[in-house]
């Protein structure tokens, strides 16, 4: 019996530990290196790490264009790591939230040429992890042979093309009846993802006909929003509004998607909140970070819809993404029903900002 680990496994082990600051070992094809996330860097790690060769720092096209850094590579930039580089120069140059007690230095030399496919299969690692998009990356001939030398988790390319498919593809865990305060009958089902990443549910109220399109929200967690009522937001007010709208028509969905910060994670979510309060809106803050506009995966909630043998749905949002998301991955919206709640003097810039950049319907 073989106990090698299947392609999700790798990949879940391989966020961990860089997660906690270890170093991990990546094969794209060929273009082997040890990589470890620059957030976390301490000065050990990053003199083991030149000890190995060339250290390049990788960072999203969109951060590279905050630190008017070439991203000779299209995606990403490779910034040369010299032997004057500091952990510390590298925290400063990867979180635009530390400005203050880290002002940013420069200017920074990238590297052109070669090949960035073990730079790219890092990026997709870190921010897998709920870490920033931003990797220390040192080329070595051979990473099996690497990972066995030191004790570390491999990554393949393969292996993580493979982990982006599972990810749509969930496993029910468990259901259980939890009477809620807008209807006794109602069921909370848990998905559980392929490939390691955070669970999600799915709260069932009455009971549906599958035939027909179901009430249904998409609801990415919000902690801010939903737990301790936080006003820079509308989310907390749609998530009642939208669990008050089933209860009261008797039957419906309600998706709660474990993506916090539209994918980047809470702590990311608390830097690009740090930056708003420095004057930058939500969309800028997400590029100063180094993330898109929304990293969240909506073929989740048509994988859990599916599975509970929902084919249409009338979707409870303002967001036409969601609805295009939908429909390319299975699930048809036969109608769109807003849902405005919860605008206050603290949020009316987030609002219009999802409104005139996001393509949201307010």
């Amino acid at each position: 019996m073989s106990l090698s680990l299947s392609a999700p496994e790798m990949i879940a082990r391989a966020r961990a530990d860089l997660r906690i600051g270890a170093p991990v070992c990546v094969d794209a094809g060929g273009a082997a290196a040890v990589v470890m996330a620059a957030e976390l860097v301490t000065p050990e790690r990053l003199e083991a790490m030149r000890a190995l060769g060339d250290v390049d720092l990788a960072i999203s096209d969109r951060r590279a264009g905050t630190l008017k850094a070439r991203a000779y590579d299209g995606d990403l930039a490779r910034i040369v790591v010299d032997a004057a580089t500091t952990p510390a120069r590298i925290r400063a140059a990867v979180d635009p939230s530390r400005a203050l007690t880290d002002p940013m230095a420069g200017p920074f030399a990238t590297r052109r040429g070669g090949d960035a496919a073990a730079h790219r299969l890092a990026l997709r690692l870190v921010k897998q992890a709920r870490l920033l998009p931003a990797a220390l990356v040192a080329p070595v001939p051979d990473a099996a042979a690497a990972a066995s030398a030191m004790g570390l988790t491999l990554a393949r390319l393969q292996d993580m093309a493979l982990s982006d498919d599972a990810a749509a593809r969930l496993s029910a865990v468990s259901v259980a009846r939890v009477p809620l305060e807008v209807s006794e009958d109602a069921r909370v089902h848990v998905f559980r993802p392929a490939d390691g990443a955070e669970e999600h549910y799915a709260i069932e109220i009455g009971q549906p006909p599958r035939g027909e399109p179901a009430l249904c929200r998409l609801h990415s967690a919000c902690f801010t929003g939903d737990l301790i009522g936080s006003l820079k937001c509308d989310c907390g007010p749609q998530l009642r509004a939208a669990l008050a709208q089933i209860g009261a028509e008797g039957a419906g969905v309600l998706l709660y998607l474990n993506q916090e910060g539209r994918g980047i994670g809470l702590a990311n979510k608390m830097r690009a909140y740090a930056l708003q309060d420095a004057g930058f809106d939500t969309v800028e803050a997400n590029h100063r970070l180094g993330f898109e506009d929304d990293e969240r995966d909506f073929r989740i909630g048509a994988e859990i819809l599916k599975s509970l043998g929902f084919s249409s749905v009338r979707l409870m949002t303002n967001n036409p993404g969601k609805v295009v998301a939908m429909a390319a991955a299975g699930v048809s919206v036969a109608e769109r029903v807003p849902l405005r709640v919860g605008v206050n003097p603290h949020n009316t810039r987030y609002l219009a900002v999802k409104a005139a950049k996001s393509g949201h319907l307010l």
